[in-house]
């Protein structure tokens, strides 16, 4: 196997391990904490920094930052910046990031079958 770095896969892993890559490739692009619920909030419509920062509530703004930049990074989202005073900021799907909503849709599936909710037994 190949390690995953900043810039991507080798060429080589991509070719010996097509079915794998394409697995591996997915869930880089989706790791973090937040980035599958940046895009569930994105899909009906763009939204401000500010929408998606009180939608995930405890994510520090620094957390929500660098997850909005490898979204943008990998081309998931798009950052359009608006010629005002102040400048206004709006996220919204790519096409790439359209492309991930069937998987976040059978993710809710399974969550919804398979998932438990454990209780925290207090001491």
């Amino acid at each position: 196997m190949t390690r995953i770095c900043k810039d991507g896969f080798h060429e080589e892993f991509r070719e010996k391990y097509p079915i794998i890559f394409g697995m591996a490739y997915t869930q880089h692009v989706l790791s973090g904490r937040w980035k599958f619920l940046i895009i569930w909030f994105l899909k009906d419509q763009a939204r401000r920094f500010h929408e998606i920062k009180s939608f995930l509530n405890d994510i520090p703004q620094g957390s929500l930052t660098k997850q909005l930049r490898e979204l943008e990074e990998n081309r998931l989202i798009s950052r359009h910046v608006f010629p005002e005073v102040p400048p206004r900021v709006e996220y919204s799907l790519s096409d790439k990031g359209r492309d991930l909503l069937p998987i976040l849709d059978m993710m809710e599936k399974f969550g919804l079958k398979h998932g438990e909710i454990t209780q925290i037994k207090e001491a």
